[in-house]
C-alpha cells in the first residue's frame, strides 16, 4: 500500500506488496523488493536498490550524495541493501563515489538510529550498527561484525568479520576477524563470546587463540608473523587461516595493538 502523500517517481520499480508511509520520498528508478516498508518522511534516492522485506524507517535517507568535496553529482552510481535489512530511524547510506558503482550493505543487516555508512563501504551479512555508529568512507565489514554505539571509524578501515567494537571507539586502524577491540585501536582479545554463540568447536576455538597469540607476540611484527604462521602448515581452520590472512592485506598498512 502507498499513501496518498508519498511521493513516488513513475520509474520506480516497486514490487506489489511494498507498504510506503505517508510523506515518503521514492526517486526515479529506485528498486524495492517485495515485503518491504517504507516508513513514513523516509527518503530512497535515485540509484538506490533495496533486495526484499527491507525495512527502511522514519526520516532515514538511503542513496544521497558522498560528503566528499570532489565529487561529482553528475557522476551515476548507487547503493544496494541486502534481504531482510533493517535501517532504523535517521539511518543516512551515501552513494558510492565512482560511476556505475555501489554502496553495499548485505543482507539480514540491522543499522540502529542515526548510524552512518559513507560512500563505497562494504558490509557483509549479518552486520549490526548500533545507534550513532559513524563509518568513513571505503570502510570494509566483514559477516556478522558486531560495531557498538557512537563508535567512529576512519576511512578505508577494516573491520573483521565476527568482530566486536565496543561503544564509543575509535577505530582508525585495520580490526582482525573475531577480535574485540575497544577505546582507541585497543585489541582486548578475541571475540570468544560470539565465537561460541555461533557454535564452534572447542578446538577451531584453541587454535583461533594460538593464531591470536602468535601475531601479536610483543615487539613483532604482526604481518610478518602473521606470513610466518601460514607458511608453516601449523594452522588447519578456516577461521584462524581468514585471521592470519587478515593481516597481509589492508590499505591502512597497520593494525590495532593487543592490551
Amino acid at each position: 500500500m502507498i499513501h496518498a502523500s508519498a511521493l513516488v517517481h513513475p520509474s520506480a520499480q516497486l514490487a506489489p506488496d511494498v507498504a510506503i508511509g505517508p510523506f515518503a520520498i521514492i526517486e526515479a528508478g529506485v528498486k524495492v523488493g517485495a515485503g518491504s516498508v517504507i516508513a513514513a518522511h523516509a527518503i530512497i534516492k535515485a540509484g538506490t536498490s533495496l533486495g526484499g522485506k527491507v525495512r527502511v524507517d522514519h526520516f532515514a535517507v538511503i542513496g544521497g550524495d558522498p560528503q566528499d568535496l570532489s565529487f561529482d553529482r553528475s557522476i551515476v552510481s548507487g547503493v544496494r541493501i541486502g534481504d531482510r535489512t533493517v535501517l532504523r530511524e535517521h539511518v543516512t547510506v551515501h552513494r558510492a563515489t565512482k560511476a556505475g558503482a555501489v554502496t553495499i550493505i548485505g543482507a539480514d543487516g540491522l543499522l540502529m538510529a542515526g548510524a552512518h555508512v559513507a560512500h563505497d563501504c562494504v558490509l557483509g551479512d549479518h552486520v549490526i550498527l548500533a545507534n550513532g555508529c559513524m563509518l568513513g568512507g571505503h570502510v570494509e565489514v566483514g559477516e556478522r561484525a558486531f560495531i557498538s554505539g557512537g563508535v567512529a571509524v576512519h576511512q578505508f578501515c577494516r573491520i573483521g568479520g565476527g568482530s566486536l567494537t565496543s561503544g564509543n571507539a575509535v577505530i582508525t586502524e585495520d580490526v582482525p576477524p573475531n577480535a574485540l577491540a575497544y577505546g582507541r585501536n585497543t585489541c582486548a582479545g578475541l571475540n570468544l563470546i560470539g565465537l561460541r554463540r555461533r557454535g564452534l568447536p572447542v578446538e577451531t576455538i584453541a587454535e583461533l587463540k594460538k593464531a591470536y597469540h602468535l601475531v601479536y607476540t610483543p615487539g613483532g611484527n604482526c604481518a610478518t608473523l602473521a606470513q610466518a604462521g601460514v607458511a608453516s602448515g601449523a594452522f588447519l581452520s578456516a577461521e584462524s587461516l581468514e585471521f592470519l590472512n587478515f593481516f597481509l592485506g589492508g590499505k591502512r598498512g597497520r593494525f590495532i595493538q593487543s592490551a
